[in-house]
């Protein structure tokens, strides 16, 4: 009988760039405003014109929130510098939506569970309302 063989997992090569990311915000080399807007100006269309749109939202409705990135991801922290909500493009781990997420410090709870995630396709008016509104109720307000 032939011995069985264990497929083993390994990372993507979209995945390992994140984690290197993750670990150069870490050390502190990327983060900001400035770390944000060069990861938006490196998307593809339509990403990028909808996480532009997305980082407007926030500094204008949550000012509160300090733009930083996230495993190269756009995202945005309260003042104790923990993250609320981030932007992940559908370029990044080449899936067939972006996505805006929300953490685990994000005020989300409503009972037992409660969406942390939504797929994003295109922003209109009405996107936009949502985002505002779940932005504010994730920091309290």
């Amino acid at each position: 009988m032939k011995p069985t063989s264990k497929k083993t997992r390994t990372f993507t090569d979209e995945e390992k760039a994140a984690m290197k990311e993750r670990v150069a915000e870490l050390s502190g080399k990327a983060d900001g405003e400035g770390a944000v807007l060069e990861k938006i100006s490196l998307m593809h269309e339509p990403d990028r014109s909808m996480a532009k749109r997305i980082h407007e939202i926030i500094k204008k409705n949550v000012p509160e929130l300090t733009p930083k990135t996230w495993y190269g991801m756009p995202a945005y922290a309260n003042a104790g510098g923990q993250i609320i909500c981030f932007f992940q493009n559908a370029g990044k781990f080449k899936a067939r939506y972006s996505t805006f997420g929300f953490s685990d410090k994000a005020k989300l709870d409503e009972g037992a569970m409660w969406a942390t995630g939504f797929a994003i396709s295109k922003l209109t008016a009405t996107e936009e309302a949502k985002i505002i509104a779940l932005v504010k109720k994730a920091v309290g307000k």
